[in-house]
């Protein structure tokens, strides 16, 4: 599950209000090992979520760097680039005969 959790920071355009929340709701699927919560928990579940979120978004309003800021384009390049290396390229799809 971690796995999808794409870092956030120095993007141009900066990371949205979704991405920061799905980020948030993955972490917190990972930590309590529930994909989704039950009807018990799901008020604690949905809080931690709206209080990671919330953290993440200071955080990120308040980090400073002199780099500039990346491109999603080619972060998702290389990151397609590592998959291939990792795990070999796809079989090109066929398509059906008309």
């Amino acid at each position: 599950m971690c796995r999808n959790i794409k870092t956030l920071y120095n993007f141009d355009p900066p990371a949205t209000h979704a991405e920061i929340h799905l980020a948030a709701l993955q972490y917190i699927r990972k930590i309590s090992g529930f994909a989704e919560p039950s009807a018990a928990n799901e008020a604690a579940f949905r809080r931690a979520v709206a209080e990671v979120e919330e953290a993440s978004s200071r955080l990120l309003d308040a980090l400073v760097t002199s780099a500039p800021p990346k491109s999603r384009e080619e972060e998702a390049a290389k990151a397609h680039a590592r998959a291939v290396r990792r795990f070999g390229g796809a079989a090109p799809i066929k398509s059906a005969p008309k």
